[in-house]
């Protein structure tokens, strides 16, 4: 007969751990997009081994979705159509679940899952119109699905994220210029016309952008949501450390003008060791890319002559 203590071990559940985009879950409790991942037709836009599987599969994302949102309220049309329809302030974390799918999908999914994806999208950005304020005063028209804020969207995106993962990440398969070149298709997906495809047109772009920055009052009030979200769970512990490596790691352009100090405290190495601790306790591979590789490799094994 098994001992008390051997039963009570077997009654005591794994300990599963949760944040955003990453998860110890059996696959049953994941989310059925998620699950969708390994079922397709073909490897999708990028792959294992491409710049943008190393990037956007890896943990330093939690800091790159910070860094982006913050570099983001920089464009006043941008930032109009978040503060006049977006409610992140009501569902902070719909919308981080919303951006987190929509990153996954594109990047794990097949090409039909990843079209989909940016196509709900502009769907949903067709409704965002408005009007805002130019750093010269005049009173400009704003469309989600206009070139210029498409482009401003995707190259926040890039910079956020390949800047996060040469601080915190591991070496880039082609280095930066080819996760740029790569990640340039999910804009076309989105509508972008000719998007960068080098680090040096990247940031030539965004520095023409930042010459119409204009910081008002509703960038400081979505610059205050961002840096206490409310978020609830491991997660929100978590989050400060995150804000604060986000901030640190920022163009030190960019902090002025959001009115951003650099922490005192050593906000790099301390989200050094919560993505450490983090790739320790999930892994290194996610739950969508694992499912993506599953999908792959049932392609492979069904392939003529495999």
């Amino acid at each position: 007969m098994a001992s008390s203590t051997t039963e009570s071990r077997r009654a005591t559940p794994r300990a599963r751990v949760r944040v955003r985009g990453r998860s110890t879950q059996p696959d049953d409790e994941l989310p059925a997009w998620t699950r969708a991942l390994a079922e397709g037709d073909d490897a999708g836009f990028f792959g294992p081994g491409s710049a943008v599987w190393a990037v956007n599969g890896a943990l330093p994302t939690l800091v790159a979705g910070i860094r982006a949102l913050l570099l983001q309220t920089l464009h006043p049309g941008a930032m109009a159509g978040v503060h006049d329809h977006s409610r992140y302030r009501e569902d902070p974390l719909g919308r981080l679940d919303g951006t987190i799918r929509w990153v996954a999908t594109t990047t794990f999914g097949d090409r039909r899952q990843a079209t989909e994806a940016c196509a709900f999208v502009t769907r949903l950005h067709g409704r965002v119109r408005g009007t805002y304020t130019d750093v010269a005063g005049e009173t400009r028209p704003y469309a989600a699905n206009d070139q210029d804020l498409l482009r401003w969207v995707h190259d926040a995106f890039t910079e956020a994220f390949i800047g996060a993962h040469q601080v915190w990440g591991r070496p880039i398969p082609g280095g930066p210029d080819a996760y740029v070149r790569e990640w340039a298709q999910a804009g076309r997906l989105m509508g972008v016309e000719e998007p960068p495809t080098t680090v040096a047109d990247l940031h030539a772009e965004l520095d023409a952008f930042i010459g119409g920055a204009r910081v008002d009052e509703r960038v400081t009030e979505a610059v205050r949501f961002i840096r206490r979200p409310g978020l609830p769970g491991l997660t929100g512990w978590l989050y400060p450390i995150l804000f604060g490596g986000a901030v640190a790691s920022l163009d030190p352009r960019y902090r002025r003008l959001l009115g951003l100090r650099r922490p005192w405290w050593p906000a790099i190495t301390l989200t050094r060791l919560v993505l450490a601790t983090g790739e320790r306790v999930l892994g290194r591979i996610s739950p969508s890319e694992r499912h993506a590789r599953q999908r792959i490799a049932l392609l492979e094994a069904a392939a003529p002559g495999a």
